[in-house]
């Protein structure tokens, strides 16, 4: 994700909530202290991301107002009050130098047992508190996001999200560091993040345009996060179609086993994104830290140079892994890139092009051979997906060299390609390689089905309304639920 890409994420966010970070004081904390008022700080975490009714959520807060309070909302299409504590005493904790790779080790401020009523859902914790140096005045703090799972699995959705939890540490430089230089305080990365920090939620930037489009039109959903695919693979079983929604971009090989097996026995998934299954991580100190070496494998403990390497953390595309993510979703990021983004293709249309109008996935939609839709909510960008493939015909067909299923139809492309700089470190690398978003969708013997929309901002023609992306949507969820 490019510098420009974040910032307009955070914005996003701060749109509604003021973050605060060991990284950089939010803006209004800036001006209040040219002003010459206080730094006012309010930050935490909880000891998990997911958690089923009955579970306890035990927060982690830091802050230097003498008292605040933290109200629990579920949000989705409206924002719903769940729990308010008041009046906690504030107490500042240091931040450890190596906070971001080995957590903040902070002290538990307060604990809430997830109640039986609490809806299965997408969660934040806000923290505020009045200003004491304004009577009138109230001060926002960062928020802490956590998801809620189902009581009974499956007993009223037939679809599962699984949110996008992984690539939210990723890209997340609290304390410091992270997995990429221009959200690093000192430009230099790290192979480990904790997930025992503050964490910038991303679900403002994909799945809450999803989730808000989802409950408006009357689709009911169970919510999990990515670690749930790791620690309960039992979880889908329970449903007829499992979502990713966005930039799912992290994957442990247990996660991807498990979503493997599930499509085996005949379950449905459905990529809402792009950039998925990209890199493969590692979780260590029982699921509170997040490994890849990414680009340094070299470095990794598990490096093998003269055998196989299936649990290197590098891109699963990777000759050493030799399991590209496209025998999973159909494509891969090494046949995509960029689109509107980073230089590459800026002139782009920000649009798909229709290949195959007959196919049931365009059932509905209007649409014949030739024509681009999502263009006017830019869906192609900023990071595609793609698969080798030969025009025959006029139209796209895989090659099936790259991992690509036999049985994968290309309904939708658009011209993607990587900057150099992002992806010559790989010994395999074709120079000047233009790549191409690929909607598309595969079936296995069983039943089992994947489709893909092949890009990760999909989800802006939802929230944007253009029709034949939302008729897509719906036949893809409808289809794949019966």
């Amino acid at each position: 994700m490019s510098n420009r890409r974040i910032k307009l994420m955070l914005l996003t966010i701060a749109a509604c909530f003021l973050i605060l970070g060991a990284c950089g004081a939010p803006d209004r904390a800036a001006d209040r202290a040219r002003a010459g008022a206080p730094a006012w700080m309010m930050q935490g975490y909880t000891d998990a991301l997911s958690y089923a009714p009955g579970d306890t959520v035990r927060f982690f807060i830091s802050s230097n107002l003498p008292r605040y309070q933290v109200r629990i909302m579920r949000v989705g299409l409206e924002q719903r009050s769940i729990h308010l504590r008041e009046n906690i005493q504030g107490t500042v904790h240091p931040i450890p130098a190596n906070a971001s790779t080995h957590g903040c080790g902070w002290p538990e401020t307060f604990s809430v047992q997830v109640g039986e009523d609490w809806p299965t859902g997408y969660y934040e914790a806000f923290l505020g508190a009045p200003d004491p140096a304004d009577p009138n005045g109230w001060i926002e703090g960062q928020t802490i996001f956590f998801v809620v799972r189902p009581s009974q699995p499956g007993r009223n959705a037939d679809i599962l999200l699984q949110m996008t939890t992984n690539t939210y540490n990723a890209y997340n430089g609290w304390g410091g560091h992270c997995y990429y230089a221009d959200q690093s305080r000192d430009g230099r990365t790290v192979p480990r993040v904790s997930f025992h920090r503050p964490i910038v939620s991303q679900a403002y930037q994909w799945e809450l345009h999803f989730i808000r489009w989802a409950e408006t039109h009357g689709y009911r959903l169970d919510y999990a996060t990515n670690a749930d695919l790791h620690e309960r693979p039992e979880l889908l079983d329970h449903y007829k179609l499992v979502l990713s929604v966005g930039h799912d971009e992290y994957w442990s090989a247990p996660m991807r086993d498990a979503l493997e097996a599930y499509i085996a026995r005949g379950g449905k998934v459905a990529f809402l994104g792009g950039n998925n299954v990209c890199w493969q991580v590692r979780f260590e100190d029982d699921g509170a830290t997040m490994v890849s070496y990414k680009t340094r494998f070299k470095d990794d403990p598990l490096y093998n140079p003269d055998g196989p390497n299936p649990l290197l953390t590098t891109l699963w595309g990777h000759h050493l892994v030799d399991r590209p993510e496209n025998e999973l979703t159909g494509v891969g990021y090494l046949r995509g890139g960029m689109h509107l983004e980073h230089g590459q293709f800026m002139d782009g249309s920000g649009a798909l092009t229709v290949h195959r109008p007959d196919h049931w996935v365009f059932e509905g939609a209007a649409v014949k051979e030739g024509d681009s839709f999502g263009g006017d909510h830019t869906i192609v960008g900023y990071e595609c997906d793609g698969c080798e493939f030969e025009m025959v015909d006029g139209r796209p067909v895989p090659t099936h060299r790259d991992g690509t299923p036999r049985t994968f139809v290309i309904l939708a492309t658009a011209p993607a390609s990587w900057p150099a700089s992002d992806v010559e470190w790989y010994d395999r690398w074709e120079k000047g390689r233009i790549g191409a978003a690929c909607l598309g969708i595969y079936t296995v013997p069983g039943g089992g089905t994947v489709f893909t929309a092949s890009t990760t901002d999909w989800v802006h023609g939802l929230s944007g309304g253009d029709a034949v992306v939302e008729r897509v949507t719906r036949n893809v969820l409808d289809r794949l639920t019966r």
